[in-house]
């Protein structure tokens, strides 16, 4: 499955374009690396999410079909560690 529609699928991203956007940034990396939006991904892989507010890194457990229910997301993968980022003008 491309790493932009399990993104989307996920919901960890709204829409298959910012997933799409966010990894020609460079702001997603699969085990360790810059990934496209079209890198294969597959059960066991980590993904690290470096967007504005938060750090994510979590480890996919299954691939989805075509679409899911809200509720069934959160079995696709697990989270790892997350962090929200601090934003340096408020301190």
């Amino acid at each position: 499955m491309r790493l932009d529609q399990f993104l989307s699928i996920s919901r960890l991203l709204k829409r298959r374009t910012q997933a799409k956007l966010a990894c020609d940034k460079g702001l997603i990396y699969v085990d360790g690396i810059k990934a496209k939006p079209g890198k294969d991904i597959r059960e066991g892989q980590r993904l690290i999410l470096n967007l504005t507010s938060k750090k994510i890194e979590l480890e996919v457990l299954k691939l989805p079909p075509k679409s899911l229910r809200k509720e069934e997301t959160k079995e696709l993968y697990r989270i790892i560690s997350e962090e929200k980022k601090k934003d340096s003008l408020f301190e």
